[in-house]
């Protein structure tokens, strides 16, 4: 289950300095609503799957999810250069690697795992994944880099938070009895979204993130880069679930048509979490032409970028250019100060998907880049 890729093990020293490294232990994001909703364009026709892809190298699969019933539809995206932006938002040149991102977005199911795990249980996993040793069996013979001191120690201490977490009991009900089988999970904070993509890292062996904001407006084109909008406004109840005719409700997450990639509701159902810093002046602070793989790491708690409208938003707003940043109101019903590092209270229009990089990093220090730290949140 776990992946050669990055297995590569860690000095004693190292390891013992990730282990007792410490960090601020609360997180959270949202932020200001953000950028004006550009226009949908009209076409004659929906895009085709123009993809090439190689079966059984780069091709579309199944992720299952170790101890559960559970998987991962991934869809391949080719890399490739594109005009990012369009309408009033100007363009930009922007050239992207390779990656799969899931065709639907996270649901209840496969996020209340996350919710439901034990750290203790998670234990072993983290480290044979992460460090390509099983602290259970190894010895000093077999591992010969850990020590036997080590390796008792590890047995019995607990994962740091900032290695690795599982979610705080939700303050009520988050899903607002709109569904939870087969229905996207909202609420999630930022950090708890980037939080579940680790644990799935160490569930499937493979290194999964969110997409960065270029990774999503490229997967939601679905191959139409010329025209910066693949969907013409008189299909737009075909592929977005949108405030005309959700019935005022999120919908499950394989509900409406897919794009061409086969990717269903980017445009539409819950708005989606990812990776960068939200800027309203994005395409401004792209460097180089084309930009190569724009990834503005967040460094403030708000806001944080979200792409694609909602089952809240109208239809306008169904939009591969649609972005916002988060607000500190999207918590504004959490009575506790701190406020929680893992949920918000009125966000019932915010999910995620996750990103599985073709490119897989070579070890911990090249994930560590990605993973972000908590900032407490007392707004």
């Amino acid at each position: 289950m776990t992946s050669d890729r990055f297995l590569k093990p860690y000095s004693t020293l190292l390891l013992l300095a990730v282990l007792i490294s410490t960090m601020s232990c609360a997180t959270s994001d949202s932020t200001q609503e953000g950028a004006a909703t550009p226009q949908a364009t009209v076409s004659s026709e929906p895009p085709q799957d123009t993809r090439d892809l190689t079966p059984g190298l780069f091709d579309d699969h199944a992720q299952s999810i170790a101890d559960s019933n559970q998987e991962i539809d991934l869809a391949a995206i080719p890399g490739g250069v594109f005009q990012m932006g369009g309408n009033s938002a100007g363009m930009h040149a922007v050239e992207l690697d390779s990656f799969w991102i899931s065709k639907h977005e996270v649901s209840w199911d496969q996020y209340n795992l996350f919710l439901e795990d034990s750290i203790q249980d998670l234990r072993r996993e983290l480290y044979k994944v992460f460090y390509n040793v099983d602290i259970e069996t190894a010895d000093a013979v077999s591992a010969p880099t850990w020590t036997e001191e080590l390796l008792e120690f590890l047995r019995d201490a607990d994962i740091p938070a900032d290695v690795i977490s599982i979610p705080s009991p939700a303050y009520g009900d988050l899903s607002a009895g709109m569904g939870e089988s087969g229905y996207p999970a909202v609420n999630i904070t930022h950090y708890a979204a980037l939080m579940y993509t680790k644990w799935l890292t160490v569930k499937t062996g493979d290194f999964y993130r969110l997409p960065t904001e270029a990774e999503w407006e490229y997967a939601c084109r679905a191959g139409n880069y010329d025209n910066y909008t693949p969907y013409y406004v008189s299909q737009i109840d075909q592929y977005a679930w949108h405030a005309g005719n959700s019935d005022r409700t999120y919908q499950p997450v394989d509900s409406k048509l897919p794009n061409p990639f086969g990717i269903y509701n980017m445009l539409g159902n819950v708005a989606e979490w990812t990776m960068d810093q939200y800027h309203e002046d994005y395409l401004e602070r792209l460097e180089g032409e084309p930009a190569n793989n724009p990834w503005f790491k967040p460094d403030e708690l708000y806001p944080r970028a979200v792409r694609g409208g909602s089952w809240m938003d109208q239809p306008d707003v169904a939009s591969c250019l649609q972005r916002r940043g988060s607000d500190p109101s999207w918590k504004r019903n959490d009575p506790q100060l701190p406020k929680s590092l893992w949920w918000h209270t009125n966000a019932y229009h915010v999910g995620f998907r996750v990103v599985k990089p073709k490119n897989q990093p070579s070890g911990v220090t090249d994930m560590e880049k990605w993973w972000i730290e908590a900032i407490q949140d007392f707004y």
